[in-house]
């Protein structure tokens, strides 16, 4: 294996070629990817790709005047300390903000890489070419800001902002949210049916803990299955079920834990009991407040449609457990 130092000119120029030639195709896959919510993105990466293209084209130009028509059977992995790209275009979580960070990073890599190996190459010829190369790279940086500055105008930033909390909606709120719900509500009733049937805290705490780890694993294995986001664009299916599991815990978990209150302390149970009761009251609130603040419901009407169905809930766990 070769360093870069070790190579002619025309291994320079090709390997040049092949740089870029595969940053076009990751700029060209980004516009594609973003086209569908993202069209003012998408055209920015558009445009980049076609630069990109366009030095390739000048680079083989240059290199068919100097060397021919074909080019040598050398690759990147070949070479020693040669600038290699991440697969990071493969992540289901490369959202907007990402890939542009990505192409920031790649024109600043490849600047940097080319002023490094200029620094060392004693060839007066490939010390002028990595010159080159390095401004090409800078240019690039400064077309993309002038490239933003065309196509994201108010209104499109506007427009994608909107898109972009609409997808955070989807991957992250809605699934947290729907265990939050199910965690809250749907353990009240084993817990106070524990709770009043044996007037014990520490029982009332093992119940309370088996229903809300058990709902958390049951729910986060449901939102992972339902749905692998290939469709619906709702992201990682692992990444739902892991936020969805945990928020249902932790919906159960809130008011389960007052009764780790010893039982040896006095009134304990109506104790435990009233704190249960205040902190399904506040975990209720806050369910109504994620619903106005992120699915647009009114807080009155998300206050009323929660509250009403966590107090059946908890009616129906008393009555029970009073029997």
């Amino acid at each position: 294996m070769k360093t870069l130092s070790e190579l002619t000119e025309r291994e320079v120029v090709a390997l040049a070629i092949a740089n870029e030639e595969e940053d076009s195709r990751i700029y060209q896959s980004f516009a594609d990817r973003l086209r569908p919510d993202f069209p003012g993105s998408a055209d920015i990466f558009a445009e980049m790709a076609g630069e990109e293209r366009d030095h390739r084209n000048s680079l083989y130009d240059f290199y068919r005047s100097r060397f021919g028509e074909h080019l040598p059977p050398i690759r990147r992995e070949d070479v020693r300390g040669f600038l290699k790209r991440r697969a990071f275009w493969w992540s289901p979580h490369l959202d907007l903000d990402k890939m542009r960070r990505e192409a920031e990073v790649m024109e600043l890599q490849a600047a940097n890489f080319y002023d490094k190996a200029a620094q060392q190459t004693l060839d007066v010829g490939v010390r002028e070419l990595f010159t080159k190369l390095a401004e090409v790279e800078r240019g690039h940086e400064r077309k993309a800001s002038e490239l933003h500055d065309a196509h994201l105008n108010e209104n499109v930033e506007a427009a994608e902002e909107h898109a972009r909390r609409k997808l955070f909606v989807l991957q992250y709120v809605q699934p947290g949210l729907a265990g939050l719900i199910d965690g809250s509500v749907s353990t009240l009733a084993p817990l106070f049916a524990a709770a009043f049937a044996t007037q014990n805290n520490w029982e009332t705490f093992l119940v309370g803990l088996a229903a809300s780890v058990g709902a958390g694993i049951s729910m986060g294995l449901t939102e992972a299955l339902s749905d692998d986001g290939s469709i619906t664009g709702r992201g990682s299916p692992l990444l739902r079920g892991i936020i969805c599991g945990l928020m249902t815990a932790v919906g159960g978990l809130g008011h389960t834990l007052p009764y780790l209150v010893p039982d040896s302390w006095p009134n304990a149970f109506i104790f435990a009991t009233t704190i249960a009761s205040i902190v399904v009251a506040i975990e209720l609130v806050v369910i109504s407040w994620i619903r106005t603040k992120y699915m647009d419901t009114p807080f009155l009407r998300a206050a009323y449609q929660v509250i009403v169905g966590g107090v059946l809930v908890l009616l129906a766990g008393i009555f029970i457990g009073s029997a």
